[in-house]
């Protein structure tokens, strides 16, 4: 399994952020002379052309309510149960191919498919939004916009290298694929993972290969505890902020694994 983009440049933003649409353009125009310095070329320039304010992004970024819920409000309103359910049926149809990820990466498949199921309801439902428009916006908002500007020059730079095109459709954040990378993680820890020679976060082998590189290269190690306050329980926090989610990551694993 090798790694087909890792560590591209992604440069400093200055673009003017806005709160509301009517700057967008502005920024656009902005923006596109700092992806131009990053290293972008014309398919990920023309991408950015043809970006459109998203606001359906905005709408939902302003109103994420569920991280704030308790742990068990949380869990219920996931569907942990059926996760858990769900998941070990999984990992039992699919014994060899989970297996060949844990000795590869050392990442347990219960926490795998944990993140598989919480992220896209295992691939059920991988979004509908534009990824690039939804990216350009978060990156213009003032609300985020220096983190979400690298990955939105990701994003570019995934065009030109035919990972996605302008059309690539994710998660209203523009995430991608079955456990939903942000387009800057996908560059570094993207990994072609059925070895056709071609990275897609849409393909399950690619998502699953790519989402246990992101955990080893975030400090994952073979046979130590993931549970919060153990070893590997930071791995799962990179992998999310919120400690609600990452609690129920690693509370979800074990269970699949078969402890209460």
């Amino acid at each position: 399994m090798a790694c087909l983009l890792l560590n591209a440049p992604l440069a400093a933003v200055a673009a003017t952020c806005g709160d509301d649409a009517s700057g967008f353009m502005r920024w656009r125009q902005e923006f596109a002379v700092e992806a131009a310095a990053a290293g972008v070329g014309q398919a990920g320039m023309q991408a950015l052309a043809n970006t459109t304010y998203a606001t359906r992004t905005i709408s939902a970024d302003r109103n994420q309510r569920s991280f704030s819920y308790s742990l068990e409000e949380f869990m219920r309103i996931r569907g942990a149960e059926t996760i858990v359910r769900q998941a070990r049926q999984r990992i039992a149809a699919n014994a060899e191919f989970y297996g060949s990820l844990e000795r590869a990466f050392g990442v347990p498949a219960a926490v795998l498919v944990a993140i598989h199921g919480m992220e896209t309801g295992f691939g059920n439902f991988l979004g509908d939004a534009n990824v690039v428009s939804a990216i350009a916006t978060l990156a213009y908002d003032c609300r985020r916009s220096a983190f979400f500007s690298e990955h939105a020059l990701a994003a570019l730079l995934l065009v030109d290298r035919g990972v996605i095109s302008s059309a690539s459709i994710g998660a209203m954040h523009g995430e991608l694929g079955h456990t939903q990378f942000l387009p800057g993680n996908v560059l570094r820890y993207g990994i072609d993972g059925n070895g056709d020679g071609r990275l897609d976060m849409n393909n399950l082998t690619d998502a699953m290969a790519s989402t246990a590189n992101f955990l080893r290269q975030n400090g994952w190690r073979p046979n130590r505890g993931y549970q919060e306050g153990q070893r590997n329980f930071s791995a799962i926090q990179a992998w999310n902020a919120a400690p609600v989610y990452q609690r129920a990551i690693a509370i979800m694993a074990r269970q699949i694994e078969g402890s209460p």
